[in-house]
């Protein structure tokens, strides 16, 4: 026990020291934690520990890619979709597929179905692995990419490498493994909107912070484990659940519950993602005996495991390039609709236009109702902002570049190797194939995508992003006060406590319009998300020091 104490506060240490370190060295943290672990595991204190897969997968993935999902901006999510959802299925199903076909040729008697189950473990991005990406200078479009593919392609994998499996004992069908997947996902996402909505109406109704983050720690685990139960994907759950929590939070919680929720995470983030590369270091001595038990050879699976990586980079390459081409093509297209959209929305601001547009669009003779025309409204104010988002941050080659040489393998896919049947053939050799694939990539392609992209990146005129930013926050003040003139003026202000509560209640009620006007905007896309967010977290704080003065809150 003294022991297991004793490695758990080193490991806190370790994890706190290499992230104040790294910046500082110019490595980044989770590659200082690897080598760290690697050598950690060569101490005899380590030779009893033994870390159950299962952990990982079940135990650190879900509340990781919740908060991940609970952060991400919701509208760079839903205008990326496209691209994550090719990134994080099409693309997996791919590379398994080819790298099935490698594994098979150059592993003796393994086969195909062992070498796509093989294929599926070291396909996916590792969502911990991708926070490599954000210390560098790259696009916001490329960070969503790579930030949603990260989110949903480990589900991909993992139903991808129990299908492979049972192939090895059965008859493969397509039209089967296709349903199992539709049914893993939907059922998923079904599952994790449930949790997502019902986490918030259970939340809003708990005042004190402290429980209410208590209650948030819950809800990845009340996503996954029914998701799993069925036979559906918890991961995807997770994530459901925290895009929903994240999306409608700021309805549902007060300021302080939402602040107290985000440091709390942040904390959490930071403990999981370190323990998860502290780990998958640890395990490099267990692996390497367990290969030379089995009278394997070493050398020749790193050979394998370096070719599998330049096979996996080879393929991404090959699919990002057509990707961004379809994108370009996909801006231009919409680019095109934009006077159309704009000739709609002037029609939409009188009721008579407005009942015309609705008709022109749904090619109903009825009279639509309000609500519908304001659907149809949001619809055209929200793909008008959507144009202008895509025409602003156009991808290019330099992004491509970040997009393929970012796509780094991490703990998961050591995690996922060890899920392996025991009667797998030559499983050791294949274990070790998924962890050197893994390590390969984060000191490769995490230890050289800084400077890369510090190499082709363009001269940037800073004077004219500061510019553009400070347009975008003067426009969302005005904004501010325009919702802020909407409330009713407050009372003349008198010396007494009753004086002091109703200009307090009437400084939160400004707060409150100005908030629901910002969610509006955000909903409808209509600013930058960093620049919004950055808005919002301000009206928090002001909130939260009104309601520290004392009096009933608002």
């Amino acid at each position: 026990m003294t022991e297991l104490l004793v490695v758990l506060v080193a490991a806190f240490a370790v994890i706190a020291a290499s992230t104040l370190l790294g910046p500082r060295l110019g490595i980044a943290s989770p590659l200082i934690l690897v080598a760290i672990g690697v050598g950690a595991s060569f101490l005899p204190l380590f030779d009893t520990i033994e870390i159950e897969p299962e952990w990982i997968l079940a135990g650190v993935l879900p509340p990781l890619l919740y908060s991940s999902a609970v952060s991400m901006p919701s509208m760079n999510f839903r205008r990326e979709f496209g691209a994550i959802s090719g990134l994080s299925v099409a693309l997996v199903i791919a590379s398994s597929l080819v790298l099935g076909v490698f594994f098979m040729l150059v592993i003796p008697d393994l086969g195909f179905a062992w070498g796509v189950a093989l294929g599926a473990i070291v396909s996916p991005t590792d969502a911990v692995a991708t926070s490599i990406i954000k210390q560098t200078s790259v696009s916001k479009r490329v960070v969503a990419m790579l930030e949603g593919e990260s989110l949903l392609n480990d589900a991909t994998a993992l139903v991808l490498l129990r299908t492979a499996i049972v192939a090895t004992a059965a008859s493969f069908s397509f039209w089967a493994a296709a349903g199992t997947f539709a049914y893993s996902v939907v059922v998923a996402i079904i599952i994790g909107v449930l949790v997502g909505r019902g986490n918030l109406m259970v939340r809003k109704r708990v005042t004190d912070p402290t429980v209410n983050t208590v209650i948030s720690f819950v809800v990845p685990f009340a996503a996954a484990v029914p998701a799993e139960l069925l036979g559906a994907s918890g991961l995807v759950a997770a994530v459901m659940a925290g895009l929903v929590t994240g999306i409608r939070a700021p309805r549902y919680l007060s300021a302080q519950n939402r602040l107290s929720d985000s440091q709390n995470w942040r904390t959490v983030e930071l403990v999981l993602e370190g323990a998860v590369f502290l780990t998958m270091g640890v395990q490099v001595s267990s692996i390497i005996a367990n290969v030379e038990r089995d009278h394997a050879g070493v050398g020749p699976a790193v050979l394998i495991a370096a070719g599998a990586l330049v096979l996996t980079i080879i393929v991404r390459a090959a699919y990002v390039a057509p990707l961004l081409w379809w994108l370009s093509t996909l801006r231009n297209r919409n680019a095109k609709m934009q006077d159309r959209l704009l000739e709609m929305r002037e029609k939409m601001s009188t009721p008579e236009g407005a009942e015309q547009m609705f008709g022109e669009a749904n090619g109903r003779r009825r009279r639509a109702s309000d609500n519908q025309i304001e659907r149809l409204g949001r619809r055209i104010v929200q793909s008008l902002a959507d144009i202008t988002y895509f025409r602003n941050a156009p991808l290019g080659w330099r992004d491509g570049t970040a997009v393929v040489w970012a796509g780094m393998r991490g703990a998961v896919t050591v995690a996922a190797a060890q899920t392996l049947p025991d009667d797998t053939p030559q499983r050791s050799v294949l274990v070790l194939i998924a962890f050197a694939v893994a390590v390969m990539s984060l000191l490769v392609q995490g230890g050289t995508i800084g400077p890369l992209l510090r190499a082709i990146s363009p001269v940037v005129d800073q004077a004219a992003v500061d510019e553009k930013t400070n347009a975008e926050r003067a426009r969302l003040m005005q904004l501010m006060r325009t919702s802020a003139d909407a409330v009713p003026p407050a009372p003349p202000v008198e010396q007494t406590m009753q004086g002091f509560i109703s200009a307090k209640e009437h400084e939160l009620s400004v707060i409150a319009a100005q908030r629901a006007a910002l969610l509006e905007a955000r909903d409808h896309g209509t600013f930058d998300a960093d620049v919004l967010a950055y808005a919002l977290q301000i009206l928090d704080a002001s909130q939260i020091a009104l309601e520290l003065r004392g009096g009933p809150k608002g």
